[in-house]
């Protein structure tokens, strides 16, 4: 059997290389065993830095709760930058991430972490007690929509499962210079957001890519599907905003187009927050490997891409070799009988992001609660507010 102790060393200084910038993080994923919170699980698994290890399944097999991979752990926190002797909030309960927090706190913090599922909480508990942490971390059985108002102000609120919104109470629990990080989605996207109060709404101090499994209780939330040619769907995150299926369900059928933008394919992840924050009602194109054997759409589709849709007509974002931009060069394919001008508005964000934006920096993501009002520019309406978002 390999020794948990090496390969807890080894997986700590592969995440120095890239992810762990403070040595506090470090030292708190040097101390906290992290294969006690995953019995049963094959060592090398375990201390792999990007392996999820999932805890427990639903009937149809998905993901209910899991480990979350030790790389978006350390990543979201170095976002919170928790200090000793904070109050923290996690939420979601898997037990190893609360004891890296407890780590962090030291001896004069605290440690709340919440989940609504009795069995997900036996056994965080349980695994914090195998690990020596059961005295340093708290752990509640309720619906975290409400927050644990027992405990409040909390320094940090670090939510570990993937969030559609943003419920009142945690922005009431937090302190005045509290910080939310946050695995939220919001137009099709996910985001791991470490927000900052900020005169009563939240502002983005930092992003990354990161998804988690979805959240239960009252924060449950469900994407619309919009099938449009037999395993090719839109998903659109919230309501339906009428899109004419029959007129896209014909278009799909019907050659396409393809326009270039001249612009490097680079960043992939940036360029689609910033084509889904620049135009409203942008679904993603999901479609099956048969259908891209069939020639009917691109690989693109099988991940899932942004389509800009207008009318009976629409166009995702593909890529093509391009040595002269350095490997790839963005461009789009474009459906119906406006293809030619959805292809040009597609290819023209192309442009700007390529200009304007590519090298420049990251995006500012608001949260602003409905008390708040509507703001200028983008923005996508939630239950309890607004996510907008400007590019600096």
């Amino acid at each position: 059997m390999r020794d948990p102790v090496a390969l807890r060393a080894a997986m700590v200084a592969e995440l120095g290389e890239d992810t762990i910038r403070s040595k506090a993080v470090a030292a708190a994923f040097s101390v906290v065993p992290r294969h006690l919170f995953a019995p049963g699980e094959p060592l090398d698994r375990v201390y792999d830095s990007n392996t999820p290890l999932v805890t427990k399944t639903g009937p149809d097999g998905k993901a209910l709760s899991s480990v979350s991979a030790a790389h978006i752990q350390a990543v979201m926190l170095e976002q919170a930058e928790i200090e000793p002797g904070m109050r923290v909030l996690e939420i979601g309960s898997g037990g190893y991430n609360a004891a890296l927090i407890a780590e962090l706190v030291g001896p004069l913090g605290a440690v709340t972490s919440v989940d609504i599922d009795p069995e997900i909480v036996a056994r965080a508990r349980a695994c914090l007690q195998a690990a020596g942490y059961e005295d340093r971390v708290r752990v509640v059985q309720a619906d975290a929509e409400h927050g644990v108002p027992e405990q409040v102000p909390y320094d940090r609120i670090i939510v570990t499962v993937g969030a559609w919104d943003i419920p009142p109470a945690w922005i009431a629990q937090l302190s005045e210079q509290g910080r939310i990080v946050v695995p939220l989605r919001f137009a099709g996207l996910s985001r791991c957001i470490a927000f900052d109060l900020a005169g009563g709404r939240l502002v983005s101090h930092s992003y990354c890519l990161g998804g988690f499994v979805p959240m239960q209780g009252e924060g449950t939330y469900s994407e619309t599907l919009v099938p449009i040619h037999g395993e090719a769907t839109l998903r659109i995150d919230g309501p339906d905003p009428g899109f004419d299926v029959p007129a896209l369900r014909k278009a799909v059928h019907a050659p396409r187009i393809e326009r270039w933008s001249g612009a490097a394919f680079d960043m992939p992840d940036e360029l689609e927050l910033f084509v889904v924050t620049s135009a409203p009602h942008v679904p993603f194109l999901y479609a099956s490997q048969q259908l891209v054997d069939q020639g009917v759409f691109t690989p693109a589709v099988t991940y899932g891409t942004a389509a800009v849709v207008e009318g009976g007509s629409l166009a995702y974002r593909t890529k093509r070799e391009n040595e002269d931009l350095g490997g790839w060069e963005s461009g789009v394919y474009a459906y119906g009988p406006q293809a030619e001008a959805v292809a040009d508005r597609y290819v023209g964000l192309l442009r700007r992001w390529a200009a304007d934006f590519r090298r420049r920096g990251a995006a500012r993501i608001e949260y602003l609660p409905t008390s708040a009002g509507v703001p200028d520019g983008w923005y996508v309406p939630k239950r309890h507010g607004v996510v907008a978002v400007s590019w600096r």
